[in-house]
């Protein structure tokens, strides 16, 4: 059984957890571009995630989806979208019921997407619609994942410029990690007994308005 919720405390006292394989920039249909299809194509289960510049100043519009990560067990590929679009051969695999893509909040992510390319998006699981029956009321990707893998991530570079002319070590590694620990989160639940939350534990405030 998992934990319902966890405190800063209990977070910051657990191991900082990153992503242990490879990862892979594509800015371009080359041979990395043919390399990362041909190794996301033969994947059952695939994290995912997308980075957006944020807005430095009030006066500054946000950017639209600068970055698209998908991540397997041992390979993460990051694709920088806002140069080189979202090719048909990639949004396939978006679309591809067959390939399950696991993140949190996915409907924002897909949507940002297809302002680049339009598609159906099949196969996608997000993990906040999911949590509570296995009896996790947390949502961010932060908590959960200390809640279900038992570790911590760093958010350190959430808001640093994803479209930056180069994306520093640290903001790959982030990346990588964030779409990389949903796969693994979804793994573990997916072979984990359900015990879902009853509608007070899932709106515990509405029992306090109540009282």
């Amino acid at each position: 059984m998992f934990k319902i919720s966890v405190s800063p405390e209990e977070i910051g006292a657990l191991e900082l957890a990153s992503f242990p394989g490879e990862i892979v920039v594509v800015d371009s249909e080359g041979e990395d571009f043919h390399r990362a299809l041909r190794y996301l194509r033969r994947q059952k289960v695939l994290g995912f995630d997308t980075e957006t510049r944020p807005s430095f100043s009030p006066d500054q519009p946000p950017g639209g989806t600068a970055l698209l990560q998908l991540s397997g067990g041992g390979k993460a590929f990051l694709f920088r979208v806002k140069p080189m679009g979202l090719p048909p051969q990639l949004a396939s695999i978006l679309a591809n019921p067959s390939i399950v893509k696991v993140g949190a909040a996915t409907l924002d992510d897909v949507r940002g997407l297809q302002k680049l390319c339009k598609f159906s998006p099949r196969g996608f699981v997000d993990l906040q619609n999911i949590v509570w029956e296995y009896g996790i009321r947390d949502k961010s990707v932060k908590k959960m994942t200390a809640i279900i893998l038992g570790v911590k991530i760093s958010k350190a570079q959430q808001l640093s410029n994803w479209e930056a002319d180069h994306l520093s070590e640290s903001q790959l590694r982030y990346a990588a990690t964030d779409a990389w620990v949903c796969r693994e989160m979804y793994l573990k639940l997916i072979h984990s007994p359900k015990n879902p939350l009853t509608p007070e534990e899932l709106h515990p405030e509405r029992k306090q308005d109540n009282g």
